[in-house]
């Protein structure tokens, strides 16, 4: 049984940028835990702080249930993530603990400084967790887990490099539905910030066709990035035709992403 960890910086991070492979792994039988570094508690327009930390965390373990993975959602205020030495060993802990195999998170090259303190304080713990006087209260691991980058399409100062990729059509669903559990998020604050709250359908199943609708234009622009890298994997006429994709850069800190290790971890994706 392979182990996979996905430390996001903000409920429903892990979904958004890795729900295709989480659930792909726990349909395969294989261990999946998903973490929030930050409680969310920023991401909101009208309900106070207090009140949106307690809603993400409760939407967060719902997301989580879909596909039967626990979903954590840690204490550090939103907005305020800092890739210091408390939160440091907190990764190290939970990477130890956890001992996965495969390790996600952020680039320390994104828009959100909460995303770029979590990438951060990764990478940061990478090598750490084999050091057994770091944080010796918890036994370091014999070997690094391999450490690979969530997708993301921003180009300075440098662009992801698609060092694995993955067609989610078929997943497509289950990452809606996991999405739709974090209702204050894609029903309210998202809505909020691009102005089309009054676009938010009231009736429940219009509200899944509306975000699955959202999801897809969201994340189209991925396959349109890496087609080439789609294309070499799954050859010249699904690769063109793929248009929902997750894309995932190893993280040079971690373990080497060598042949046996990629197919391993990743089966289920071709190869050239």
């Amino acid at each position: 049984m392979l182990r996979l960890l996905i430390l996001g910086a903000h409920p429903d991070d892990a979904d958004y940028h890795a729900g295709g492979l989480a659930s792909i792994y726990r349909a395969l039988g294989h261990a999946v835990r998903m973490v929030s570094m930050t409680n969310g508690s920023a991401g909101h327009h009208e309900k106070p702080r207090d009140e949106v930390a307690v809603i993400r965390r409760q939407e967060a373990a719902a997301a989580g249930q879909v596909i039967g993975a626990p979903y954590e959602v840690w204490d550090y205020p939103d907005g305020e993530l800092t890739a210091g030495l408390e939160v440091r060993w907190r990764v190290i802990r939970e990477i130890r603990r956890f001992a996965p195999d495969l390790v996600l998170t952020h680039r320390p090259y994104d828009y959100h400084p909460d995303h770029r303190a979590a990438g951060q304080a990764v990478q940061d713990a990478s090598f750490l967790v084999t050091v057994p006087h770091v944080v010796p209260d918890v036994p370091a691991l014999r070997r690094d887990p391999v450490v690979a980058y969530l997708p993301d399409l921003f180009t300075k100062p440098v662009p992801l490099e698609a060092h694995v990729v993955l067609d989610i059509t078929d997943r497509i669903d289950t990452v809606v539905r996991m999405l739709a559990c974090h209702r204050s998020q894609v029903f309210e604050w998202l809505p909020y910030l691009a102005g089309a709250l009054d676009q938010v359908p009231g009736d429940e199943a219009d509200r899944l066709a509306w975000l699955r609708a959202w999801y897809i234009q969201q994340i189209r622009p991925r396959a349109d990035r890496f087609r080439q890298e789609l294309v070499a994997a799954y050859g010249p006429q699904r690769g063109a035709q793929i248009e929902l994709a997750e894309v995932f850069e190893i993280s040079q800190y971690g373990a080497p992403l060598d042949e046996p290790t990629r197919a391993r971890l990743f089966p289920f994706v071709p190869r050239p």
